[in-house]
């Protein structure tokens, strides 16, 4: 399975100013935006690591998705949540021809975690043998800050002052993720069992 992140957070969607504010950085001066591009790379960093350890995507953005063959033709769960919609599904065989299958065969079944792809009648649309299914989706809280749980953004605000503060530490120990950043994000981590089949 790859999973490709088609689109990046844009910058206005991040909170530089309060991330400046839960720093305490002065304001006011002429040289105020002069760490922005260190600060918009800690908290892009941090927006990253949050999401990796939920399998939740924070900001919206368009994902493609390549699956060599269906866990289950009944459905499919899908790698990260929420997901708000399924732009396309491609099936492409192994002389890499690709067929769009029919945006009336399959439809998303939403949830928190476990989002998934289900089919409209008794199965999902076959994959080519040797082939892959290729799907398109819209995956995230929002396209905005504000559309955020606000754990969620308070861990990532955590996380990018805890790596802004130890910037220059090389050893574990006090550059780890720190506990106040793993309790808030305790429960939007998702159970994998079985070789990554879900909880």
């Amino acid at each position: 399975m790859i999973l490709i992140e088609e689109t990046a957070v844009p910058l206005v969607a991040l909170p530089m100013d309060a991330f400046k504010a839960h720093l305490r950085l002065g304001t006011g001066f002429s040289d105020d935006d002069v760490q922005d591009a260190v600060l918009e790379s800690f908290l892009r960093a941090a927006l990253a690591s949050i999401e990796a350890r939920t399998g939740k995507v924070l900001i919206a953005r368009i994902f493609g998705w390549e699956v060599p063959r269906w866990r289950d033709g009944y459905g499919q769960a899908l790698p990260v949540a929420p997901v708000s919609q399924i732009l396309s599904l491609v099936m492409r065989d192994v002389a890499d021809v690709e067929v769009s299958a029919d945006p009336d065969t399959y439809r998303l079944e939403r949830d928190s975690h476990r989002p998934r792809i289900v089919p409209t009648g008794t199965v999902l649309p076959t994959i080519p043998m040797g082939g892959a299914a290729v799907l398109r989706f819209v995956a995230g809280y929002g396209p905005a800050w504000g559309d955020l749980p606000a754990d969620l953004g308070q861990a990532v605000l955590l996380l990018a002052a805890h790596y802004y503060e130890y910037r220059h530490e090389t050893a574990l120990g006090n550059g780890c993720m720190p506990f106040g950043v793993t309790s808030l994000i305790e429960r939007y981590r998702t159970v994998r069992l079985l070789g990554g089949g879900y909880v």
